[in-house]
């Protein structure tokens, strides 16, 4: 199976018959949510066979009654691949096999974003002191167990007085209802000329967090 990046349009095309999953950045990405602890571990192992039958490995998260899985093609430096839609339509039929419904909506992914003169410099300190690795652009560190988010590093010269924010990356019908909840809690909307692909809000201190979609 071809281990080239498919394009933004490509994926589109799958994810109409992969109900269950969402794009993520460069990954597909859903969750599971079993009706009994027993069962979510069922569908752990029932992933790992397949994983291994396959030669194609997704990270899974466990969490109690809830799996989060998310795949991503490694050979192809981070993308997703023929390799990613097919796993994902297997995985989505060893859930329906067992009864256990998607709930992509809960798969969400953080980024940190960090505002820089030099994003180099900061890329060196930051991967030394989390263990991280440089990315080649050496803009962003990547945990290479894949568990912590990615931390980029934007070169501005003229830096918010917060020169962090978070990236949170949700399902797109899930948007409007994550700025929404942040106004509703005394947080406020700073720009939403960027929607869908992204919408700057900020918590009542003015610390800033950008509502992203995969477009």
């Amino acid at each position: 199976m071809a281990l080239t990046a498919l394009e933004p349009q490509e994926i589109a095309v799958a994810l109409e018959d992969l109900v269950d999953w969402r794009r993520h950045p460069r990954a597909l990405a859903t969750a599971y949510e079993a009706g009994s602890v027993p069962a979510a571990l069922e569908l752990v192992a029932a992933i790992g066979v397949v994983a291994e039958e396959t030669g194609h490995h997704p990270d899974v998260d466990w969490r109690y009654r809830h799996v989060f899985v998310r795949t991503t093609t490694r050979a192809a430096g981070n993308h997703v691949t023929e390799r990613d839609t097919a796993l994902a339509a297997r995985i989505s039929a060893l859930a329906g096999e067992r009864g256990i419904p998607a709930v992509p909506a809960a798969a969400r992914s953080y980024e940190i974003g960090v505002d820089a003169d030099d994003p180099a410099a900061l890329a060196h300190s930051w991967a030394a002191a989390l263990g991280y690795q440089v990315g080649p652009e050496e803009d962003e560190v990547t945990d290479p167990f894949g568990r912590g988010p990615t931390v980029w590093f934007q070169r501005t010269d003229s830096p918010s007085t917060s020169r962090l924010h978070l990236d949170v990356h949700v399902a797109d019908e899930l948007q409007g209802e994550v700025v929404a909840a942040v106004g509703a809690s005394g947080g406020r909307t700073l720009d939403p000329s960027h929607a869908p692909s992204f919408v700057v809000v900020a918590d009542p201190d003015g610390n800033r967090f950008c509502i992203c979609t995969v477009h």
